[in-house]
Parts: structure tokens; C-alpha cells; sequence
């Protein structure tokens, strides 16, 4: 194992920036959809969740749990929730990474109080404890050669994924993601431009006086050139044209009421 590099010791990329493996990782990093025929052993999940439960959490609290769905028949149902994502049928192992207050709830009703009428804070930081559990472990399983996709679809109906996957109230699926050995690697999207999502000191003050409406010009014309790239049209506007459509028109509405109906107040 390595030494801990002093300032200044780290290699440098073709930028002139410091580098490592994990930022090279990040650096390749794509969603994956096709996967081999090759299984996902339960050690590789184990050493992928064991190196994720590292993650940073809030409190110390720990309010996660994961769920791992190897069974077809469990795919099979979990497929249409998500919008019939057929990757999501098909996976070769589906993580389900939940918030979970339940343990939090034992602690709480020893002192003789409970979790009734739980505020927005509590099921944030459950939530974001999840969602740092789940992309420490998308980390860790790229770094072993394995690839997947992270699936929100989990939430399109919050109260028939935890019916399927047997949840009991106070835990919900923040969102799955779907592992395997990848089959097809696709070209990587461009990312917008690193100095509109940089602000210095002071919101809007970012470096080299970028805008935040010049650099969406730019990032949607460079991303409709990587789509027609592969073959697949779109607008000018790609990315503004896509994400006006997406949700000028709210999704799952209903989700709110689903999570409530879980004992996640959120109010």
C-alpha cells in the first residue's frame, strides 16, 4: 500500500493538474447498460459495500441499509416500476440503496420519545447518507473492472418498490443500481464547463468571468454533437431542449404522499 503523498509529491495529468487512480477513475467514469454473461460473486458485493460503508454520515448515524436482488422473478417486478428498463430485468446484481431511519427510531423509543411527525431534516440527511453510501460504491466497484448505472426509476412509485422488496415502514429505495461485468462501454457525454459550475468566494463570481447562460449555449451544442456522434438525433439545444421537456412537467407527484405513507414526514 501506498504512503500518504505530501503536497506536492502527486503526479500530474496532461493539464498540468494533480492525479491519482481514483481521480483517473472518475475521470473514465460512464453508465453502463450492458453487461456480460458473467456473474457478480456475493465476495465482490461484499468487498464493494464493505469499502462503501466508509462513507461519510452525518451524526454518525448510519441511516442507510442496502438491499441486494439477485432473483429474476424480483427483477421481473421491479422492471416495470422503473419504466421497463430492461438492464434493470436483466442485471446481473440490482443494489437497492435505502434510507433508514429504523435503527434510529429503536434508539430514539429507548429514552421513551419516537419518530411521529419527523421534519424535512431527518429525511434529508437519511437520504443523502444513501445517496453517499451508493456512489462510494459505484467508486469502489469500477475499481475493480465492474461497471452499472444508478436507476431513480426506484422512486417512479416508492410504495410498489417497497412492496416488492419487503421494506418495512421507515425505510425507502432512494435508488437502486444495476452491477455487472461490462459488455458495451459507451463514449462518455461531455460534462458542462468546469468553470459555470465553479463559483469563487461568492455565488456567480466564477473564474475567468464564465456565465452560466453562455456556457449552456456551449454545453448544448457540444452535447448535440456527441448524440448525433452516435447516431442519435436531437435538437440544437440539446440539453435545454431535453430538460425543459423533462420536467416543465413535475414528476412522480405522488411521491411526497408515497414517502409519508413509509414514515417519512418530509414536512
Amino acid at each position: 500500500m501506498s504512503e500518504r503523498l505530501r503536497p506536492g509529491e502527486a503526479p500530474l495529468d496532461a493539464h498540468g493538474l494533480p492525479t491519482s487512480e481514483t481521480i483517473a477513475l472518475l475521470h473514465r467514469r460512464v453508465s453502463v447498460r450492458s453487461y456480460t454473461d458473467d456473474p457478480v460473486d456475493d465476495a465482490h458485493v461484499e468487498a464493494v459495500l464493505r469499502a462503501a460503508f466508509r462513507a461519510p454520515t452525518s451524526s454518525n448515524i448510519q441511516a442507510y441499509s442496502v438491499v441486494v436482488v439477485r432473483d429474476r422473478e424480483t427483477l421481473a417486478r421491479l422492471a416495470p416500476v422503473t419504466g421497463n428498463q430492461q438492464h434493470v430485468a436483466d442485471a446481473p446484481v440490482f443494489l437497492a440503496f435505502c434510507a433508514d431511519m429504523r435503527r434510529m427510531e429503536h434508539a430514539i423509543t429507548g429514552l421513551g420519545s419516537d419518530l411521529e411527525d419527523n421534519n424535512l431534516e431527518m429525511g434529508l440527511v437519511t437520504s443523502i447518507d444513501a445517496a453517499l453510501v451508493g456512489m462510494s460504491a459505484s467508486l469502489a466497484a469500477e475499481s475493480l473492472g465492474l461497471a452499472g448505472v444508478m436507476i431513480g426509476a426506484v422512486r417512479n412509485d416508492a410504495r410498489a418498490t417497497a412492496e416488492i422488496l419487503g421494506l418495512p415502514r421507515r425505510v425507502y429505495v432512494v435508488f437502486g443500481m444495476v452491477l455487472g461485468w461490462p459488455a458495451d462501454v459507451p463514449a462518455q457525454k461531455p460534462r458542462m464547463p468546469y468553470a459555470s459550475m465553479v463559483h469563487v468566494e461568492r455565488f456567480g463570481r466564477h473564474p475567468d468571468g464564465a456565465t452560466m447562460e453562455g456556457a449552456l449555449a456551449r454545453y448544448d451544442r457540444e452535447l448535440a454533437e456527441h448524440y448525433r456522434g452516435q447516431g442519435r438525433p436531437t435538437a440544437d439545444d440539446s440539453w435545454s431542449a431535453e430538460t425543459a421537456k423533462k420536467f416543465s412537467v413535475r414528476p412522480r407527484q405522488k411521491l411526497r404522499e408515497q414517502l409519508a405513507g413509509r414514515g417519512f414526514d418530509f414536512g
